[in-house]
């Protein structure tokens, strides 16, 4: 089985896109799949070209079995509407043209939230006449207009448009979410096209351990109970309300707020938070993927929030699951299906969106309560390994790529032992 995989971002980018995709690929290609991925050259998210590349027109190398292919499109920040739909709109055309190079694989599958690269795989599956899947990340544009990126205009109608033509044609959508195949339904696309697998955790990469005493000396934060949050520092986040509460627990020498990552509103928080003064706050800006791993264990609790808007009550952050993995206690200001996961796992606290006394409050509740963390701890581990184990959904997604396109368990072709589809996780 041969699967042509298109996404706008991949290794050595550490987003969340790119991370499901790497982690997804190499256990298709270990279940004996042959996985190629047409991507572009790794420049997420200061819009500069990672050292070790150039952002040529086309380049071939190889990642734990997967075929990569690289082509060049625009390099710009993730930064400014225009230059970011440009930077998006500039990989269609070259990964139209690099797969026609590529054999003709069994299956397309192309990811959003990047939409032009979900136009480019369904281009590409006709040209190769080959079933079109279509990974559903996020139900873009409607996000670009909830972080008031964009407003309701005729070309966003067209947009709309557009995307449900795509829905429509696809022979499967891969939901990460329940509530985006409710959507959905709910508009008019078929519910038995649409499969749920989530995002989850790679349980043998990020475990509970030590605590790095070195790094939080690096940071200057010795003995000081950590709240970190750890991720993209972008519009969707709503990072103003951390700042406020950091200003509420001033009076706290022993709590400190650390913000790991990059991301489009790091520069103005950084500068924010230096204006007011706030001594307690620490911006570290972006790691590799081992020292992610280790500011996890620094955490005391992880902080998972987004903006107060309808829209985001049928995501889930990713960035859960590593910290449930890890055994974090979490502080969660999502409403929707996030809110039942962490609700059902009675792994942390559910705060409303944009509450910076509400979350003031959480901090006090743990910073002050051992035993409650670590109960919290405990109990997202069990959760993520019985439900949301990296390896099973991969399984899972690899089985419904082959059903897509004709392959059964039965051809021996591809390893699918211990393949058991979840159901409803919620």
């Amino acid at each position: 089985m041969h699967i042509l995989f298109l996404t706008d971002n991949f290794p050595p980018e550490m987003n969340a896109p790119a991370s499901r995709t790497f982690e997804h690929a190499k256990r298709w290609v270990a279940a004996g799949a042959r996985v190629t991925v047409v991507t572009c050259f790794p420049n997420f998210p200061a819009g500069k070209i990672f050292p070790g590349y150039r952002n040529r027109f086309y380049q071939r190398e190889v990642m734990d079995g997967i075929e990569v292919v690289r082509v060049w499109s625009y390099v710009t920040a993730n930064e400014g509407f225009i230059k970011r739909t440009l930077d998006y709109l500039s990989f269609l055309p070259p990964a139209v043209i690099a797969s026609l190079f590529i054999s003709r694989p069994n299956v397309v599958v192309a990811t959003s939230p990047q939409f032009f690269c979900a136009v480019a795989g369904f281009f590409v599956s006709r040209l190769k006449r080959r079933p079109f899947v279509f990974e559903l990340r996020d139900l873009w544009p409607d996000s670009i207009v909830a972080v008031g990126a964009m407003k309701e205009s005729f070309p966003l109608k067209m947009l709309r448009r557009l995307e449900y033509y795509l829905y429509r044609k696809a022979t499967r959508i891969v939901s990460l979410t329940h509530s985006f195949k409710t959507v959905l339904t709910n508009n008019g696309i078929p519910a038995d096209k649409i499969v749920v697998v989530p995002n989850g955790a790679d349980l043998d990469a990020y475990q509970p351990g030590e605590r790095p005493d070195a790094l939080a000396t690096k940071i200057g934060i010795e003995n000081k109970f950590v709240a970190a949050y750890v991720g993209t520092i972008g519009m969707a986040h709503g990072l103003e309300t951390l700042l406020k509460t950091a200003a509420q627990l001033r009076h706290r020498s022993d709590i400190a707020f650390v913000l790991v990552g990059p991301g489009a509103q790091k520069d103005e928080l950084e500068q924010l938070a230096k204006e007011q003064k706030l001594d307690n706050i620490f911006f570290v800006g972006p790691v590799t993927k081992t020292e992610v791993k280790a500011y996890w264990r620094l955490a005391d609790v992880a902080l998972v929030l987004l903006k107060d808007v309808p829209l985001f009550q049928h995501v889930i952050p990713s960035k859960m699951f590593e910290a449930m993995s890890t055994e974090k206690p979490i502080i969660l200001g999502v409403r929707g299906e996030s809110q039942g996961i962490l609700e059902k796992s009675r792994a942390g606290i559910v705060i409303p969106p944009e509450d910076d006394v509400a979350l003031s409050e959480a901090i006090l509740k743990l910073a002050d309560d051992r035993e409650m963390r670590e109960t919290m701890g405990k109990a997202g581990r069990q959760f993520v390994t019985t439900h949301f184990d990296r390896d099973q959904l991969a399984k899972e997604m690899l089985f419904h790529m082959a059903n897509a396109c004709g392959i059964s368990p039965q051809t021996g072709e591809i390893n699918f032992r211990s393949v058991r589809l979840s159901g409803n996780r919620e």
